[in-house]
């Protein structure tokens, strides 16, 4: 009989236990999206005591609509999935990409839907939220909180490196972090920024990752990613929130949370004006640039869409330093799937590289190279030309103090190429590399006001291969006098960020008109049909 009984009771359980696992919580919540207001709207919902898991699955509702979407919890962010097309799942101990594992706290949650793209009205979302008491998603015992890795080499030299590549955990991209890594080490790189689209999620990931590549640096930092523009957030290491407009969020704001980190802030492909296929992608922020401590001034190789006619970036970085803002040159390659199954709107990682001089290969190491302003950006590629500029008067961080000085190129690979030095944004005199190395000179005198700056580029037939930044030029009692007068004259604020020349009225004036937000059709021809198919996908190309 008590064997009968614990029969019973076992049989019991096992049916409460399957009760239990079918019990799921199912929220049907549907509506239109607001056509006015911020970027940005939220769905709030219900999280009963006692939920392990929630999914959230969403749409869009249409072929013409492109809405993003993340989650919040009761304390705020939760993820950002973007553009990601399957469901959001998050649990205390798992979560899908894009999205934070944790404790699941009871009370009121929210959606959040961004309008990347209206375009057929009324628009609508669609929702289906599920809330479990039983997990569905195997634990992920590899995450854990991000900690610095020690310095992978010690020694002052350049260090190669990409400044702009995805993981699986931006929406639109698929590559994990291993795979990220072993492509980037198998083309000579020392360096990878992990940066994916407003979720920090990767940094969770990149502890056990780096275990195993200790030759190839993966650097923290994200892809602040808004509606009217992109920037990366080299050794960004706290998520700041990127929706422009809702109460508080401004875009100066978000870029001072960053530097507060010690985080170097970088405007991303700001010249990729693609209209309706890349939503967001060209900067349009007004921003005072002295907050900005770098350019994007290559994405990609010169052979992908960003550099058709009119998309010039590195016309945009010279611009900017006209107005005097000392921002150094980097390079990315925008890298959504680890050199694999790329197409011509894509490069590899490494596509182009970016050389900077530090003192060894860390996080910190590399955000004080590139904060000196040393750094080269081989446009086509790490098999490239490497082009070093020196003075004769040692520089202090990218300025060199005299009244006269020799400059110096010394070109390593370049034989049958050219070079030239360029002296505020105009090219002088070609010089044929006819040995390796090869040293090209230019002496220069100092001018009586202000500063003038030179750098370097390594050319062939088919344009510029190899290109560096500035070595700012100013007579010693113009450099005093800029040092007395504070940031007016420009110099490093307290977290080490190059302030530059204060624009008047402040910012620098000089974001794309808005008529100017439509590449001409007659480039886009015969990438027609890559484009069209491509859209849903891209998401803006990184609508994130």
């Amino acid at each position: 009989m008590r064997g009968f009984h614990m029969g019973v009771a076992v049989g019991g359980l096992l049916l409460l236990q399957g009760a239990r696992a079918s019990a799921d919580t199912t929220l049907q919540l549907s509506g239109d999206v607001p056509l006015t207001g911020p970027d940005h709207f939220f769905v709030d919902f219900d999280v009963p005591p006692g939920t392990k898991e929630i999914e959230v699955a969403h749409d869009d509702l249409s072929a013409e609509n492109i809405l993003d979407f993340g989650v919040n919890d009761t304390n705020g962010f939760r993820g950002w999935g973007g553009g990601n097309s399957e469901p959001a799942i998050i649990g205390e101990l798992a979560a899908s990409r894009s999205y934070v594992a944790g404790a699941i706290g009871a009370g009121t949650w929210r959606v959040v839907i961004g309008k990347a793209l209206i375009k057929q009205t009324p628009a609508k979302y669609q929702l289906s939220i599920t809330l479990r008491d039983i997990a569905t998603l195997a634990p992920q015992p590899e995450r854990a909180p991000y900690t610095p890795v020690a310095a992978l080499e010690v020694g002052s030299r350049w260090y190669a490196g990409d400044f702009h590549v995805h993981s699986v955990e931006s929406g639109d991209a698929r590559p994990s972090l291993d795979e990220l890594a072993s492509f980037a080490r198998g083309r000579g790189l020392d360096f990878a920024l992990v940066s994916d689209h407003n979720t920090l999620t990767q940094l969770e990931f990149i502890t056990d990752a780096q275990s195993r590549h200790p030759k190839l640096l993966l650097l923290p930092g994200m892809e602040y990613t808004t509606y009217d523009g992109h920037a990366n957030v080299i050794g960004a290491t706290q998520w700041v929130d990127h929706k422009i407009g809702q109460p508080g969020v401004t875009i100066r704001g978000a870029v001072e949370a960053f530097r507060a980190q010690g985080a170097i802030v970088s405007l991303n492909h700001p010249t990729q004006d693609l209209g309706d296929l890349c939503i967001g992608c060209a900067w349009q922020h007004d921003l005072d640039l002295g907050l900005v401590g770098a350019v994007e001034v290559m994405t990609g190789t010169p052979a992908t869409l960003d550099y058709l006619p009119k998309v010039k970036a590195i016309d945009y970085w010279e611009t900017l330093l006209d107005q005097g803002y000392h921002l150094p040159a980097i390079g990315g390659s925008d890298d959504h799937r680890a050199g694999v199954n790329l197409t011509v709107l894509q490069s590899p990682i490494g596509d182009p590289t970016t050389l900077v001089f530090a003192d060894e290969l860390s996080v910190q190491g590399i955000i004080d190279g590139v904060r000196s302003g040393r750094t080269v950006v081989k446009l086509w590629g790490p098999a490239e030309a490497m082009a070093e500029l020196s003075s004769s008067v040692a520089p202090q961080g990218d300025t060199v103090t005299a009244t006269t000085t020799i400059f110096s190129a010394k070109i390593s690979g370049g034989a049958g190429k050219s070079v030239r030095f360029v002296k505020n944004g105009k090219a002088l005199g070609k010089a044929l590399i006819a040995s390796d190395p090869f040293t090209h000179t230019l002496e220069v005198q100092a001018p009586v006001s202000g500063e003038d700056r030179y750098r370097v580029e390594v050319l062939d037939d088919n344009g510029r291969r190899t290109l560096t930044s500035y070595l700012w030029l100013a007579a010693p009692a113009v450099a005093d006098a800029g040092a007395d007068a504070g940031a007016d004259a420009g110099g490093t604020d307290a977290g080490g960020q190059n302030t530059g020349a204060t624009a008047a009225g402040g910012g620098c004036g000089c974001t794309l008109a808005p008529q100017a937000r439509r590449l001409g059709s007659r480039g886009l021809v015969f990438l027609l049909p890559l484009l069209l198919w491509r859209r849903r996908q891209w998401r803006k190309r990184k609508h994130g």
